[in-house]
């Protein structure tokens, strides 16, 4: 995104405007969480987003959402969307992640298998306030620290951990310069403690070439894991399997072509061999995502990559923002700008025709050294640690593309806010809650169908 001329203008200047939006919407005032009566219906929200998903798909996506409160919060993206939009605004937008829960953040080992922490989800990613973001995380831990059943004042410390971390990052990143913020690391401590667990011996996945492919008919494929995983031959009702991956070639094809002249020559190393249909998490369900294994010529050193479809984000219709040039660039566009650490391989098709429906994808390298930790088997000293991390990578994404002088004026120099945002994060979970029972009764009653499933 560009920063306006409100954003670039002297310091005085833009302190002066954080402190006057600090008067006209004071840090109390984002305890605020809407009224059942000012609230739309959830239900109705997530049943509108179903109209041009995969059919036979929608009922994963909902068994998915009603096995727990905090997998009904994962999935339940639109309608935390439509709540946010209905707190105050303080008036500084950044390039928001959209959905900045903690499940979409993970580890990620880079060049000489460095771990960083980063995030890892951009579906909704748009400029939109930054306060959405923070409340949304911070609803996440409280989710989250029910969920794991840590009593009521650990989830308070996590929570305000996550959000004091972002307020004084947010100042630190203030004294900094632009290529300072950009190149930023996080505290070494805080993510020796958070991998410690989440790469724990009894937490390592197999490498990816174990974990994704077979060998059928003496070569390499991609392994059947339905409902998650369904190779193309699999499939019924999708159409012939080779027109599914002649269609794949096509999508791969328009990809190429935003990539540069390096990504370009790295990529023409490696030939399509399978694909298979995906399914995301609670709120990518139902979506077209497809992974595609091509193999090195004369080799078989497989890359993983994976089609995900882009479509509108959910903050559009509230963030007063629209993304040119298509959903998958503006997946794309927003992931560089927020993200730390690049995927080489990372790029978008336009208007791609595929399983006889035209959409954008984005694409980016499916990993196999991702973190395998499960945030619900954290103790609090953990979560709070995950917390801590959390809160800091959000801020150096906002400082990167928003005024880091500017929030860290209006945050201050006092833990009202945090205190305020924690009041927010126990009304939300109260609500997830009831909203997580109201899926559930709908399921029994009949009204929306639903399916167990990994």
């Amino acid at each position: 995104m560009t920063l306006t001329d409100k954003e670039i203008a002297a310091p005085d200047v833009r302190i002066a405007r954080a402190r006057a939006a600090r008067g006209t919407v004071p840090a109390a005032s984002h305890a605020e969480f809407p009224s059942l009566v000012r609230r739309a219906d959830p239900l109705t929200l997530l049943a509108r987003q179903d109209t041009d998903r995969v059919p036979e798909l929608l009922p994963l996506r909902y068994g998915r959402m009603a096995a727990s409160p905090l997998a009904y919060f994962r999935g339940a993206v639109l309608p935390a969307t439509a709540d946010l939009a209905a707190t105050p605004r303080t008036g500084f937008s950044v390039q928001a992640c959209g959905d900045a829960q903690l499940a979409n953040f993970g580890l990620f080992a880079v060049q000489g298998r460095r771990l960083v922490f980063d995030f890892a989800d951009f579906d909704e990613t748009l400029p939109a306030p930054w306060e959405w973001d923070v409340k949304r995380l911070a609803a996440s831990f409280e989710v989250t620290g029910r969920e794991n059943e840590h009593p009521a004042g650990q989830r308070r410390r996590t929570v305000i951990a996550a959000v004091e971390s972002y307020r004084l990052a947010m100042h630190d990143f203030a004294r900094r310069t632009p290529l300072d913020i950009f190149f930023a690391p996080a505290d070494a401590r805080t993510l020796r403690v958070v991998a410690a667990h989440r790469l724990g011996p009894a937490r390592r996945r197999a490498a990816g070439v174990r974990r994704f492919t077979e060998i059928r008919d003496g070569q390499l494929r991609l392994a059947a894991r339905p409902p998650s995983v369904v190779p193309a031959g699999h499939l019924a009702g999708d159409g012939d399997p080779a027109t599914l991956t002649e269609r794949l070639g096509v999508v791969l094809a328009r990809y190429r072509r935003t990539l540069g002249p390096a990504r370009r020559a790295l990529l023409d190393r490696y030939r399509l061999a399978d694909a298979a249909r995906a399914v995301t998490g609670p709120g990518g369900a139902g979506t077209r995502c497809w992974v595609a294994l091509l193999v090195r010529t004369g080799t078989g050193d497989p890359l993983f990559l994976q089609l995900k479809e882009a479509r509108p984000s959910v903050l559009e219709g509230y963030a007063g923002t629209a993304a040119p040039g298509g959903a998958g660039r503006r997946v794309v566009t927003g992931q560089r700008l927020i993200q730390a650490t690049g995927d080489v391989f990372l790029g978008w098709a336009r208007g791609a025709e595929f399983d006889g429906r035209t959409g954008d994808f984005h694409v980016r390298r499916l990993r196999d050294d991702h973190d395998a930790g499960d945030v619900t088997a954290m103790t609090p000293d953990v979560l709070r640690a995950h917390a801590r991390l959390c809160g800091w990578t959000l801020a150096r994404a906002h400082a990167r593309t928003g005024d880091p002088l500017a929030i860290a004026a209006y945050l201050g120099s006092g833990p009202a806010f945090a205190e305020a945002v924690r009041e927010f994060a126990v009304a939300c979970a109260d609500q997830t809650e009831r909203d997580h029972a109201a899926l559930r009764q709908a399921i029994r009653s009949g009204h929306v169908t639903a399916a167990t499933g990994s």
